[in-house]
C-alpha cells in the first residue's frame, strides 16, 4: 500500500464527507493505493455516523472511535499503530490542510529519501494575536531547545515513512513534537515543505491560548527526557553533589573558623553560613534521592493503558 492517512478529529461532522471525497480525488488521479484512518477522539456529534457511512461506501476508509476525548496525540497514536501504508500522512480534520499537497509529501519521502517532511504554513488565515503571534514564539523556542529546525512544529500536515511511525512513541501532548521524537530515535533526515493554509470552513477551533501554554511546558518535558530520561542521575546526582559540596564546604569553614581562628566568637547557629550550609546539604541529599528515585522508575515503569477504544470500523485489534 502506498499512502495511509491518518486523521485525528473532534466534532467534524460538517467537513468529513468533504474531506474524503478530496481525498479520495487526489488519490485516484495519482493512482495511489491508501487508507484513510479517521480517529474519533470522543466526539459528541454526528462524526461518527458519518465515518460509518463513509466506511460502509469506501472499503479504504476505516475508523477508530475513543470512548472520550483522549486528546490528539492518544488518536495519533492509534492511527499509526493501524497504519499500514509505506507513507504515513496526517492532517487535520477540518479542511485547513489541503490533501493536494499530499503528492508532492508522498515524493519527497519515497524519491528524495526524507524520514519525515513537514508542513510548513507560510501564509494564515488565523488571528495574528492569539495564533500567528504567539506560533512564532513558540516555534522559535522549539527550534532552539531541539535543534531541530522547522518554522511551524504544530502543523497537522506531515509526511512520514512507515518506520518512523512504528518507532516514535506519541503520548500526553507531544504531537507537536514528533519531529524532536523522531529525531530523538535516529531519524535524522527531516525535510520541510510550505504548504497552502485554508481558512476554517465549519466550526469553531478546538484549541485556545492554553495550548501554547501547554506547548511550552511540554517544550521544557521533551527536552528534558530527551538529554536525561534514560540517566536521570545524571542531573539530579550532578545537582545534589553540587550543593552538598556547597554545603559541605561553608561547614567545614565554619568548623576550622570556630576552632581554630575565632573560638570565642559567635556561635555557629547565630552565623547566617551555618544556615546556608545546612539548606544547600539538605537539598543536596535530596537531589541525589531524587536521581535514585528515577533511576528505579526508569527501570520498573510499566506500560499502561492510555486511551479505551469504543468502536472500530475495519481495524485489527491493536495494543493501547
Amino acid at each position: 500500500m502506498n499512502i495511509s492517512v491518518v486523521i485525528p478529529l473532534l466534532n467534524e461532522e460538517e467537513s468529513l464527507k468533504e474531506l474524503h471525497d478530496w481525498i479520495v480525488s487526489v488519490m485516484q488521479s495519482n493512482s495511489f493505493s491508501y487508507e484513510i484512518l479517521f480517529i474519533d477522539d470522543g466526539s459528541t456529534d454526528n462524526s461518527w455516523q458519518v465515518i460509518s457511512q463513509l466506511a460502509e461506501s469506501n472499503i479504504n476508509v476505516k475508523g477508530i472511535r475513543f470512548l472520550k476525548n483522549f486528546g490528539k496525540s492518544q488518536a495519533l497514536h492509534a492511527g499509526f499503530a493501524q497504519a499500514k501504508g509505506n507513507v504515513v500522512i496526517t492532517m487535520d480534520a477540518d479542511l485547513q490542510d489541503n490533501p493536494d499537497e499530499i503528492p508532492e509529501l508522498y515524493k519527497m519521502i519515497t524519491e528524495d529519501g526524507y524520514d519525515l517532511v513537514s508542513g510548513w504554513k507560510k501564509k494564515r488565515f488565523d488571528s495574528v494575536i492569539s495564533k500567528n503571534l504567539p506560533s512564532k514564539l513558540f516555534n522559535w523556542a522549539a527550534r532552539r531547545t531541539s535543534g531541530v529546525k522547522l518554522h511551524d512544529f504544530n502543523c497537522g500536515l506531515k509526511a512520514y515513512t512507515n518506520t518512523v511511525v512504528k518507532h516514535i512513541d506519541v503520548y500526553g501532548e507531544m504531537h507537536r513534537y514528533i519531529p524532536v521524537l523522531a529525531k530523538n530515535a535516529g531519524f535524522t533526515k527531516i525535510g520541510e515543505k510550505v504548504v497552502k493554509h485554508q481558512a476554517r470552513k465549519y466550526g469553531q477551533t478546538k484549541f485556545g491560548m492554553n495550548r501554547f501554554i501547554n506547548g511550552f511546558l511540554d517544550l521544557i518535558t521533551i527536552w528534558f527526557v530527551s538529554r536525561f530520561g534514560k540517566r536521570p542521575m545524571h542531573l539530579f546526582g550532578a545537582l545534589g553533589v553540587v550543593m552538598f559540596i556547597i554545603g559541605f564546604g561553608f561547614a567545614f569553614y565554619l568548623g576550622l573558623d570556630k576552632l581554630f581562628f575565632n573560638p570565642t566568637g559567635r556561635l555557629i547557629t547565630e552565623r547566617p553560613q551555618f544556615y546556608i550550609a545546612l539548606s544547600t546539604m539538605i537539598i543536596g541529599s535530596q537531589l541525589f534521592i531524587a536521581g535514585f528515585l528515577g533511576e528505579l522508575i526508569l527501570r520498573t515503569k510499566r506500560q499502561q493503558q492510555r486511551y479505551y477504544i469504543k468502536e472500530a470500523l475495519n481495524v485489527e485489534d491493536s495494543a493501547q
